[in-house]
């Protein structure tokens, strides 16, 4: 089944995206939630003219996030946590802290755009987050979690 996605699905594609996916899963799933509609050759065609008229307006939004991903470069923050006396974590950290820590030095990112390298973060120690600016722009950050 052949779809035109409305809205980011993780693992699947981007907004605007024209995806392949089992009929199932488009019937069941994507469709009903309002995450994409059926490919048919009107709606390609309407999909092509909006793409086109909103390529100039991409063009725009994408250098600004060049230019927020050049002060993010070698950038580095540092997120405290509640550890026991061996370094492990009470609880864990997440994309909201680090999202809170980026908040306090300027960068206004929201938490969903945070990437972390493993699912939970149980010890302290120095870390690597993706943050995705844009749907071409990435940039990596280091972060530092310390004791309270």
């Amino acid at each position: 089944m052949e779809l035109i996605l409305l809205q980011d699905v993780q693992k699947l594609g981007q907004k605007d995206d024209l995806v392949n996916v089992k009929n199932g899963y488009g019937r069941n799933f994507l469709v009903p939630g309002g995450y994409a509609i059926a490919a048919t050759a009107s709606a390609k065609k309407m999909h092509a003219e909006s793409l086109r008229q909103r390529a100039h307006k991409e063009e725009k939004i994408k250098t600004v996030a060049q230019e927020l991903a050049s002060k993010m470069t070698g950038l580095k923050i540092v997120v405290g946590a509640k550890t026991s006396t061996s370094g492990k974590i009470f609880g864990s950290v997440n994309t909201i802290q680090i999202a809170e820590a980026l908040n306090e030095k300027g960068f206004e990112i929201d938490r969903k755009n945070i990437s972390l390298p493993e699912d939970q973060i149980k010890e302290i120690g120095n870390y690597k987050a993706v943050i995705k600016l844009h749907r071409e722009v990435k940039v990596e950050i280091d972060f530092e979690i310390k004791a309270e």
